[in-house]
């Protein structure tokens, strides 16, 4: 398929008389054109960024769709813009498939003053770009339809038939399947499986199965996978297996699935803070801290229990891993869903203990000392005891981020332990309170 694009791009090139590179609408390098010429202005920092590092940064990406490309259908002129890093305008032709942009030829316009392309070349140009355009959407739907081959690794379960489906999936993805992926949760998902996402390999949508976690009966890392005749519950989850030329390659590929959450996710608001359980309960604080506080158990469930988010794991050589990185993947979608600071979508590197507490059996918050406090008669005392533990039981950094005065705190924390019989002077019991309070955002 490389050297499909290949000699795409160089047929374009000869027909305009200029070096041409083709992205995809993420702006990752697919091909590009021979460049022979002595002109500076041609290699400007845009272009040599591109060609060197198979992709442009989010701010290129940004100032290029300022044009309208991603809405055009014929050949786009852009000035040249040396404070940008642009040298020399560029033609854009937006490489279409049923009326879907696909990706981009890019080629180097001419000097100011000096003849561009005839109409009737970047005619042929386009034809040619259109003919691009269904490689791209038939590469992308080759993606779509290992989605049975990707659904059986991810719901084989443990041991010989998880090694069968992983081996079928390396057969039907080819050389590929021996290289970097990263594994992408994307939940809740109604429907079908997109027709296609950039950068990706495959894709699926797993039924979510008992216990409420897709793909599993009891969340990730909870023993063997559900069995062929496991019924699917709740609502389901889009698997993405995204391709990487190298862990430098996955916040650029993380794009695209920004892209497939609805709207309202991607603008939701982020808040503060860090977990930990640390310090004493009237130790002096200094200063103002953010909280990962916010409202009880029933407040912060109800709030996220229709937001779309999603979780991505460390990226995976080959596909041996590729299991337990998609648990990570849902690991990382529900904390995302419970925890609103990690934003919409989620990397399992950032997201510190929900690590450890995703992983727990069902029903993880029913625990004896915590079960008074976390209904809804005693929400504001339990958000203030998930922002005194998160700022590590520092008295003045809680009450500044509550907006309460430290008496007040004190007081609350004395109910606290009255509704608990936990001791909050004890490390034990202080973590054991944390564990719940932020346990109770995964119910």
């Amino acid at each position: 398929m490389k050297g499909d694009y290949q000699d795409l791009v160089d047929e374009i090139s000869a027909l305009l008389g200029a070096p041409a590179t083709l992205e995809n609408r993420d702006f990752r390098l697919i091909a590009f054109g021979a460049h022979d010429s002595d002109d500076d202005l041609a290699m400007d920092p845009v272009r040599t960024r591109s060609i060197l590092t198979r992709q442009s940064t989010a701010a290129v990406r940004s100032w290029f769709e300022g044009f309208g490309i991603a809405r055009a259908t014929g050949p786009v002129r852009i000035p040249a813009a040396p404070d940008a890093g642009v040298f020399r305008g560029r033609i854009c032709l937006p490489v279409r498939y049923r009326g879907i942009v696909q990706g981009y030829v890019w080629l180097l316009d001419q000097e100011p003053g000096k003849p561009g392309p005839e109409p009737a070349a970047l005619d042929a140009a386009m034809e040619v770009a259109q003919r691009i355009g269904v490689l791209l959407a038939e590469e992308a739907k080759a993606g779509a339809d290992l989605s049975r081959e990707f659904l059986a690794v991810l719901t084989a379960g443990r041991g010989w038939q998880q090694d069968m489906a992983v081996a079928a999936l390396r057969a039907a993805l080819g050389p590929g399947g021996d290289g970097l992926h990263a594994a992408v949760c994307v939940a809740p998902w109604p429907g079908e499986a997109p027709a296609s996402v950039p950068g990706a390999a495959a894709v699926c949508v797993v039924p979510r199965r008992g216990g409420g976690e897709p793909g599993g009966p009891a969340g990730p890392g909870a023993g063997s996978g559900p069995g062929p005749g496991s019924e699917p519950a709740g609502e389901p989850a889009l698997a993405v297996l995204l391709r990487l030329r190298s862990t430098d390659a996955l916040a650029p590929a993380l794009a695209a699935v920004t892209r497939l959450l609805p709207r309202a996710a991607q603008t939701t608001g982020t808040g503060g803070g860090n977990a930990g359980s640390g310090g004493g309960k009237t130790g002096a604080g200094g200063g103002s801290a953010g909280s990962g506080g916010g409202a009880g158990s029933t407040s912060a469930t109800a709030a996220t229990a229709h937001r779309v988010t999603a979780g991505v794991a460390d990226p995976v050589r080959g596909l041996a891993d590729l299991p337990a990185a998609w648990e990570q993947a849902v690991a990382s979608a529900r904390a995302a869903a419970a925890q609103p600071r990690f934003g919409p979508v989620a990397q399992w590197s950032a997201i510190g203990p929900y690590r450890l507490l995703t992983a727990l059996t069902a029903d993880p918050v029913d625990d004896p000392a915590a079960r008074t406090l976390l209904t809804p008669a005693h929400r504001e005392l339990a958000r203030t005891a998930e922002v005194f533990l998160d700022c590590a039981g520092q008295a003045g950094r809680a009450a500044a981020a509550l907006g309460i005065h430290r008496q007040t705190l004190y007081y609350r924390l004395g109910r606290v332990e009255q509704l608990t019989g936990l001791d909050l002077d004890e490390g034990e019991d202080r973590l054991l309170l944390h564990m719940a309070l932020k346990a109770s955002r995964l119910a």
